[in-house]
């Protein structure tokens, strides 16, 4: 391996060094907007912003349940006002977080779109999921991506 390319890792956050695990902090402080600079993320977690800097582009949170949990539905729908809109509105009953929805032009009175979710499975199943979507008016096909 060179010493140009670079090698991810993944370690158990209690072995890390408190200067990673506070840029991490003040990285995330930064992405919520709980701190309107740098500087002032650095300030409330106690670090100096060269050490921030040093390490900022370098280490990253790995949140496994962000990674679970990502069901992408390809759904046929009617090309008809409101169907889309439908769609989400159900998406949202189901507490599922819309992460990506992709609408193709539609063809012969039909438009394709495929939506990516992140859903609990403790409040519903895939296939309950699929279910819910295949009764919304205007659905012609519900068909799963990835998932279970």
């Amino acid at each position: 391996m060179s010493a140009k390319e670079d090698k991810l890792v993944i370690v158990n956050s209690e072995v890390l060094p408190e200067i990673i695990l506070k840029v991490l902090t003040a990285k995330g402080m930064r992405a919520r907007g709980e701190a309107a600079t740098s500087a002032e993320a650095c300030r409330a977690v106690g670090i100096s912003r060269s050490a921030y800097y040093k390490y900022k582009d370098c280490v990253f949170n790995y949140e496994e349940q962000l990674t679970n949990n990502i069901l992408s539905v390809y759904l046929i729908l009617r090309d008809e006002k409101g169907v889309l809109s439908s769609i989400i509105s159900k998406l949202y009953e189901l507490n599922t977080n819309i992460l990506t929805i992709n609408q193709n032009i539609p063809v012969d009175s039909v438009a394709t779109v495929t939506v990516s979710v992140r859903f609990d499975h403790g409040l519903v199943s895939v296939q309950q999921l699929k279910t819910e979507l295949g009764k919304v008016k205007g659905v012609v096909d519900v068909k799963l991506i990835s998932g279970e």
